[in-house]
């Protein structure tokens, strides 16, 4: 692996690790529940990365697998179940959820004690106001993992975050703004000259978009640390990441290596967050 390219697996595995030798001390093991609606491929792969996990750093995964027609009462009631069983520390409900159910509805129904997505408005809106949520949403806590990681101060940094999504661009904003970074908000939509002349004076970019190869090598400066977030899977079934990683890597700015490792550091976020529920949940 390059210099220039993060090691987002030897970050993941340490944290993986230290997560493993603390819990083997434990008399009870923490319990993490994944609930699936549907058989959408991609959910299912990300869920198997996460029992994957949770088994390795010795956590009890529960799949709750229910079909496509379940009604959103239906799927409530399941809901409140976990949130009153005091064996299960943490659950997740997998995005995204057939249409018919409104996938806010059941976010806000979520104990904000074992929403270890941090999802929950109430998780969002601490780390909006008061920037010590319960649990803070995933990606953008592997983001900031990686800055500590670096040791890279975030003070007087200005950085573009390009997106536009709830769980990752607005929290990672205020992250960001927590750490009195700079911080410059584009989205895939943002006239494409104003974005460049902004990533090109930009000390981080950090683009979770979807769209291919938005972030190109003349967009920003050689001392620009870039943090891609997402990949494309296209009809030829061949990956595309969110920023030109090929040519951007040739130029030996810091770089994440989208795909390698980086939805493992967000599996990582997560059971660190089962952990942190289950001392919350058993501290006397």
């Amino acid at each position: 692996m390059k210099k220039n390219i993060i090691n987002c697996k030897k970050i993941a595995k340490n944290i993986y690790n230290e997560i493993k030798t603390e819990i083997k001390e434990l008399k009870i093991k923490p319990t993490i529940v994944a609930i699936l609606v549907w058989n959408n491929e991609s959910s299912k792969t990300y869920i198997k990365q996460k029992e994957k996990w949770a088994k390795y750093t010795n956590i009890k995964f529960i799949l709750k697998h229910f079909k496509e027609k379940i009604s959103e009462k239906e799927l409530l009631k399941e809901i409140i179940k976990l949130n009153n069983d005091k064996n299960v520390n943490g659950y997740i409900v997998q995005l995204p959820l057939p249409k018919h159910i409104n996938d806010k509805n059941i976010i806000k129904n979520i104990s904000q004690l074992k929403d270890i997505d941090g999802f929950h408005p109430i998780n969002q809106w601490h780390t909006v106001i008061w920037s010590n949520p319960i649990f803070t949403p995933c990606t953008p806590k592997w983001i900031m993992e990686i800055f500590k990681e670096k040791k890279i101060n975030l003070k007087w940094k200005i950085i573009t975050v390009i997106g536009r999504s709830n769980i990752v661009w607005k929290p990672l904003i205020n992250l960001l703004i927590n750490k009195w970074a700079t911080i410059i908000a584009c989205n895939c939509d943002t006239n494409q000259e104003y974005m460049k002349k902004r990533t090109k004076e930009s000390d981080i970019v950090i683009v979770a978009t979807w769209v291919t190869n938005l972030l190109k090598a003349d967009m920003i400066n050689k001392k620009t640390i870039v943090i891609d977030v997402w990949i494309t899977k296209k009809e030829d079934w061949k990956l595309y990441w969110d920023a030109d990683f090929e040519n951007i890597v040739k130029k030996w700015n810091l770089i994440t290596p989208v795909p390698w490792w980086v939805w493992q550091l967000t599996v990582a976020m997560l059971i660190k967050n089962v952990l942190k529920a289950y001392k919350m949940q058993n501290t006397k």
